[in-house]
């Protein structure tokens, strides 16, 4: 083996405009096309010389083109998730026949939750690593034994093994990683990363990792961050920012991608005024507790947008999924945040322990008086490995453990006795509609663009993206939620719960 083994860091194209893999939160073909950065695979990247990260899904490489560049690597690193994880499958196996020797490690949250069952679904993958695996994959590509490596979980003599945990990075080891950004100007077109809510161009990455917050339908925090809230220094916080200011000039903002941002008063604020002098404008994720003071500081550092889960407008149903927020924490933020001039990205989910027809007017109006800029609505998904799947399981509401359509759109896999998958699917595009065809919604989007050739462009595909995929949705609805289309589906949970 050589000192260090040519390695391909590999979020795949699953399915075609797909985001499902090395940052995404919730994996999913979107309403409007857009793709998070692959941040997880950025740090492995640059601890491993001569790597190369590939981002196929948003630099157009398709599953042909990529079994071609593989031929070319000894090594290969492959991020996968529950939705994905079929596909994936048959790529690797179309990589193994054109490239027998190479060696293949699966990451992310799927084998982590399960070891055993991603192991002894393909003889080609050769080990995965669980939960945190920037180190483990580069000792590895450096030459270490598996056997030796901690995460690491492989088969020997038809036997799966668990090699030890690894303690969790904290300041110190994370600072000393790579940064993120030094592989994006290495590997990545910047100008391939849209997200309909940032300023495009744009940059992200993590200034933390885990999360406190116990949300029972989060995946990260329950699979590969953890509920620990561990820090980088803000001095190397902002000398990644510097950095990428200077990397990037045609960059209109960072994202700090963080499980969410503002946990801490004194950071947040340390923080802020430290960007202030930089002049440059960022975004980030929240949650709704910050209160004036803090938000002031930051938006006096250049913070533009929050992207803040809100999740539903019914109080029981936060306590259901121990949100940790309430109603009117969430009033009180919404108001502070114009105060300062700081706009909002709202998230929302139907179909969530508790939600009935009623509920999801509720939140409907909820959301309508809180009134953020813009808005995501998301079918509740019991993603392996959380609370929220276990108790659905459990429970007997969860048909299978993921589900999407051929082209990797959500469908619904949770059903209640009281609502069924056409309901919550139909309550999905009423949102949306309700929300954005209000005459102020409308002037507030159409007015950004009037000025801004680049944006009138965005906001059309964007529009026709949105309006066809509503259309699908609207007769998948009509035929009750059972259309004759392909689906992805990842079962093993129905003969658990009695549900075929």
């Amino acid at each position: 083996m050589p000192d260090v083994m040519k390695t391909l860091l590999l979020n795949p194209p699953s399915f075609e405009n797909f985001d499902g893999g090395a940052s995404s939160r919730w994996p999913a073909t979107r309403e409007i096309e857009s793709y998070w950065y692959p941040v997880w695979l950025s740090y492995p990247a640059g601890l491993i010389p001569g790597s190369r990260l590939l981002d196929a899904s948003p630099h157009k490489i398709n599953w042909q083109q990529t079994v071609q560049i593989c031929k070319d690597y000894e090594f290969l690193v492959l991020f996968t998730s529950t939705v994905g994880f079929a596909s994936d499958l048959k790529l690797l196996r179309k990589i193994k026949e054109a490239n027998p020797s190479m060696k293949v490690a699966f990451v992310g949250p799927h084998g982590h939750i399960k070891p055993d069952e991603t192991l002894n679904a393909s003889e080609d993958i050769d080990f995965i690593v669980r939960g945190e695996f920037d180190h483990a994959v580069a000792e590895y590509a450096h030459g270490k034994p598996v056997g030796e490596i901690l995460n690491a979980s492989y088969k020997k003599d038809g036997k799966v093994v668990h090699n030890a945990t690894r303690p969790q990075m904290h300041t110190e080891e994370l600072d000393a990683l790579p940064f993120a950004t030094d592989v994006y100007k290495r590997d990545l077109e910047i100008e391939r990363y849209n997200v309909p809510f940032l300023l495009n161009p744009f940059v992200s990455f993590y200034s933390s990792r885990g999360c406190p917050a116990l949300c029972t339908f989060c995946m990260w925090p329950q699979t590969l961050s953890g509920h620990a809230w561990r820090t980088r220094s803000v001095d190397n916080v902002v000398q990644e920012v510097k950095n990428a200011l200077s990397y990037f000039p045609q960059m209109k903002e960072i994202f700090f991608d963080d499980d969410t941002f503002n946990i801490r008063k004194d950071r947040v604020i340390e923080l802020s005024q430290k960007f202030k002098p930089l002049k440059f404008q960022w975004s980030c994720t929240a949650r709704c507790h910050s209160k004036y003071e803090e938000l002031k500081a930051m938006a006096d550092g250049g913070a533009r947008l929050f992207i803040v889960g809100f999740e539903s407008g019914d109080a029981q149903i936060l306590k259901n999924i121990k949100k940790g927020a309430t109603i009117e924490m969430a009033r009180e933020f919404m108001k502070n945040c114009r105060k300062v001039g700081i706009k909002v990205h709202g998230d929302f989910i139907i179909g969530l322990p508790g939600e009935t027809k009623e509920t999801i007017n509720k939140t409907i109006d909820f959301a309508k008086e809180l009134d953020c800029e813009t808005i995501q609505v998301s079918l509740a998904h019991a993603m392996p490995g959380t609370e929220l799947h276990d108790q659905m399981s459990k429970e007997g509401f969860l048909r299978v453990e993921a589900l999407a359509d051929q082209s990797g759109h959500q469908l619904p896999h949770i059903e209640f006795p009281h609502l069924s998958k056409a309901d919550m699917m139909a309550g999905v595009t009423r949102f949306y509609d309700e929300y954005y065809f209000r005459p102020k919604v409308v002037w507030r989007i159409v007015k950004e663009a009037l000025w801004d050739g680049h944006e009138r462009k965005r906001l059309y595909h964007e529009a026709t993206d949105f309006l066809r995929l509503r259309a699908e949705r609207l007769k998948w609805v009509q035929q009750g939620g059972d259309a004759p289309k392909t689906m992805v589906a990842v079962g093993g949970t129905s003969s658990a719960n009695g549900n075929d």
